[in-house]
């Protein structure tokens, strides 16, 4: 009889202590995935809309979305334009008066390494791609091809395309401006997933 009744409390015991593990317990978490973004980049040629691949080469996009974000390409100047070959943009300086002479000098104050997908290539018009000045120094500078640049592959990150508006980036030149860039998808999983990144990039921003 005390057998019977020791089991039973022990079970009962066992049972609770599952039960009150199961509440306490918090649920697990799963991170949204990172899917590729939309932008439209208005200029004074006209808008150029693209997407950014963030699911394959997520630092780079927060990078450029994350300075978007914070207006830091609003008013910049193309202050290199190739034609067929490219245009490029993202120097700070060229809202500065005065500073001409050092247009494609300037960046946000920080670098950040390259992250080159292999399946991402200049093989066509209107590549998005990160200008450096050699290995691992990407910053906020920019371009936009006009036409395929093979030999830039492994060079320079491409992180997105132009799927509106290839004329307009075809008809930019030097001194055109961005007017502002839009974002029409939620970089919150991005964002979250580079939060560590961006916390220190924005720690040296230059405003």
């Amino acid at each position: 009889m005390n057998t019977r009744f020791l089991l039973a409390t022990s079970l009962a015991l066992c049972a609770a202590f599952a039960s009150t593990r199961a509440e306490s317990s918090p649920a697990p978490t799963t991170a949204k995935p990172v899917t590729d973004i939309r932008i439209v980049i208005k200029t004074t040629k006209g808008d150029i809309e693209g997407t950014l691949f963030a699911s394959k080469v997520p630092m780079t996009a927060a990078n450029f979305l994350n300075l978007a974000k914070q207006g830091f390409y609003d008013g910049i100047i193309f202050h290199r334009v190739i034609p067929n070959f490219m245009a490029q943009v993202g120097d700070p300086q060229t809202k500065q008066p005065g500073m001409e002479a050092r247009w494609g000098t300037g960046g946000p104050g920080y670098r950040f390494a390259d992250e080159i997908d292999p399946s991402l290539r200049h093989d066509k018009p209107g590549m998005f791609s990160m200008a450096n000045a050699g290995p691992n120094t990407n910053g906020s500078q920019i371009f936009i091809t006009h036409v395929p640049t093979p030999h830039l592959d492994g060079k320079h990150a491409v992180f997105g395309a132009v799927t509106k508006g290839q004329d307009v980036v075809d008809r930019v030149q030097k001194g055109d401006k961005i007017e502002k860039i839009e974002i029409l998808d939620s970089t919150d999983a991005l964002f979250a997933a580079q939060a560590k990144n961006i916390a220190e990039w924005n720690a040296s921003l230059k405003k």
